[in-house]
């Protein structure tokens, strides 16, 4: 519903609608046939194909399944240029930076100068990407959570609410920071981490 909301509020912010949507698109059989804010669900992933006038948006967000979030993509078989770029009109992004496709930033959320996101990650309300941080495609910031200069972030990385990582650490591919944490070394590939300071606690698989 963040997403919706974004794209919604972008159309009202416009001199005329950028996106007029048409659906989603849910892997449950429990949702087919409902709607979804006055917005029908129309089927399973796999019917992406079916809509060739239409542009996609990634909703995959959850600390649940976002090592997963790179198959289900491609699930779709969908090229990456039929995947739409959402950016909130409150989100504070610098003209110095660069965000991929298929990417959604969503309202409050600052990307700073030089900062580089990928392609399909995935910003909520309220995190803080600071100067030169670059983060891996399929990557998501929860809400709040803050990246000091420099940082790199892996692919199908997932960073929980709240959390801090240090100037010019890097986080594995894979690997998941828990709420709340205070990172102060490399996280290792498909690691996860807690706590203040940030320990690893298990492997991600």
């Amino acid at each position: 519903m963040d997403i919706l909301d974004a794209i919604l509020t972008r159309n009202e912010a416009a001199s005329s609608p950028i996106c007029r949507i048409r659906g989603f698109l849910d892997d449950d059989p429990n949702s087919w046939g409902r709607a979804l804010e006055g917005y029908p669900v129309l089927g399973p992933l796999l019917q992406a194909t079916q809509y060739p006038d239409c542009f996609f948006v990634n909703g995959i967000g959850s600390f649940r399944n976002y090592w997963r979030k790179p198959a289900i993509i491609g699930s779709t078989k969908l090229p990456l240029d039929r995947f739409e770029t959402v950016v909130h009109p409150a989100a504070n992004v610098s003209r110095f930076a660069s965000v991929g496709s298929g990417t959604v930033v969503l309202q409050n959320a600052t990307i700073n100068s030089r900062a580089r996101i990928g392609n399909h990650v995935i910003i909520l309300p309220h995190a803080v990407v600071s100067h030169d941080v670059v983060i891996g495609d399929y990557s998501c910031l929860a809400s709040a959570a803050c990246l000091a200069g420099n940082v790199r972030v892996g692919i199908a990385c997932y960073l929980g609410a709240n959390c801090s990582v240090a100037n010019g650490l890097q986080l594995g591919d894979g690997s998941l920071v828990g709420m709340g944490a205070v990172v102060l070394e490399d996280v290792p590939e498909v690691t996860v981490v807690v706590g203040n300071p940030a320990r690893a606690i298990r492997s991600v698989c």
